[in-house]
């Protein structure tokens, strides 16, 4: 029996998914991500709590500096910004840029109301332009074909390390995102045990719980599933070089001969020789991640209930699936973390402290994001010691990545997601996902 049209449309998919992976694997040591300055625009920080309302405030303030950027890039190609005369007589007017800029952006949905259904941008939509040709290279509409967004910490937005990479093979198309791990809450931050840190450790995964709008039963039952996995292993966030027994293999291990009663002749037997193996600590973390992602993938875990929407409109729909880490990470990036992520490491220093601690940290990253802790230190001299006693928690470089690549050829859409450490050019991966 020949296989139905959409078998066949998942078969390529899938191998579009896998060809997309080697490709991203291939070209990500030269990946460069570095932090942007974003004094004037406004914070990601906060985007996921606002309202509607106040959403829209913030892509209005980012339709203007797009508009900005736009009305200089015309003074560089032809408009005297002092006289605002163009000498390009096709260059667009201020009034039809804004006109773009309110049709470009979404329009907002009444605060409270729920869609009937949720829209969002499918690899599979395409516009249909009839000839590119007839189309104005100086109209308004060509310049504001994207509607505005709020930048991230490396420019796209938040949790984008890059721009998306979007290919078309025949008639699948591809497309490839990579997303900052170490910018989302560490799941197992709610499983460590240590007496000394599990205070802090219940009120930060609490507080983060209660910024995603979660009720108390909803939280008790993300607390027994994450007791079940805890109990089948623990959590570690401070680590030592150790050793492990290893046995030698069958055809290296040593024949003895012991004499037998009665007999001048022995009997061989064999005698087991076990040594022992240095573990470093890096190999000691991978395995832990390992280990990790594949607990917090399975059904032990209600993902479910951490993919529920919080916020549902044209525009978004927020989750707390998207903010938490499930790949075993152990530290939080101040530079890209938002603030409800950050809030839950500042309080391993201080839980009086680390909203305003959090606060201080975000308006200093938009100017000028740090280089390590002991620069943060210095900064804010009145929380330094705060700040040492969190450190085992907090980095200023992001080393675990995630790419997601998706493909659609006709009916069939296949995801893949690879999790990878990337310290330097050094990349390894630590889970494979496919759906």
């Amino acid at each position: 029996m020949r296989p139905g049209r959409g078998a066949i449309d998942y078969c390529i998919a899938r191998h579009a998914c896998a060809s997309g992976v080697k490709y991203a694997l291939a070209s990500l040591g030269s990946l460069q991500a570095p932090l942007i300055s974003r004094p004037n625009e406004p914070d990601f920080s906060d985007l996921f709590a606002l309202p509607e309302a106040d959403y829209q405030k913030l892509l209005d303030q980012a339709a203007a500096l797009q508009a900005a950027d736009s009305n200089a890039l015309w003074d560089d190609s032809g408009t005297t910004p002092q006289t605002g005369t163009a000498q390009n007589p096709t260059a667009p007017k201020d009034s039809d840029r804004k006109t773009a800029k309110k049709k470009a952006r979404p329009k907002a949905r009444k605060e409270g109301s729920r869609p009937s259904a949720v829209q969002s941008p499918s690899l599979t939509d395409v516009n249909e332009v009839n000839d590119v040709n007839d189309l104005d290279p100086n109209s308004a509409a060509w310049l504001d074909e994207k509607p505005p967004v709020i930048r991230g910490p490396y420019g796209p937005p938040w949790p984008l390390v890059a721009e998306p990479l979007e290919f078309e093979v025949g008639l699948t198309k591809l497309k490839i995102e990579i997303e900052d791990e170490n910018a989302k809450y560490p799941l197992g931050w709610a499983l460590i045990a240590d007496d000394k840190l599990r205070a802090e450790a219940v009120v930060g995964w609490t507080t983060f719980c209660e910024w995603m709008g979660y009720q108390p039963d909803e939280m008790e039952s993300l607390n027994q599933d994450l007791a079940k996995i805890g109990q089948m292993k623990p959590f570690k966030t401070e680590f030592k070089p150790e050793s492990q027994a290893v046995e030698p293999p069958a055809n290296l291990k040593s024949r003895i001969t012991r004499p037998t009663t009665g007999s001048a002749a022995g009997t061989a037997v064999q005698r087991r020789t076990v040594t022992k193996k240095p573990v470093s600590v890096e190999e000691q973390v991978d395995r832990q991640n390992k280990e990790f992602a594949h607990l917090f993938h399975s059904s032990l875990l209600n993902k479910a209930l951490l993919a529920r929407p919080s916020l549902v409109s044209d525009t978004r729909r927020e989750c707390a699936l998207k903010y938490v880490g499930l790949w075993g990470a152990r530290h939080v990036n101040i530079n890209s973390a938002p603030r409800q992520v950050l809030e839950a490491a500042l309080n391993f220093g201080s839980v009086a402290d680390a909203p305003r601690m959090a606060e201080e940290i975000i308006q200093r990253r938009r100017d000028k994001p740090a280089a390590d802790v002991n620069e943060l230190r210095q900064a804010m001299p009145g929380y330094s010691t705060a700040l040492d006693d969190c450190r085992t928690f907090l980095t200023t470089v992001s080393t675990l990545f995630t790419i997601r690549v998706t493909a659609c050829s006709g009916v069939a859409k296949a995801t893949t997601i690879v999790a990878i450490t990337k310290e330097g050019d050094k990349i390894q991966i630590v889970a494979v996902i496919s759906d």
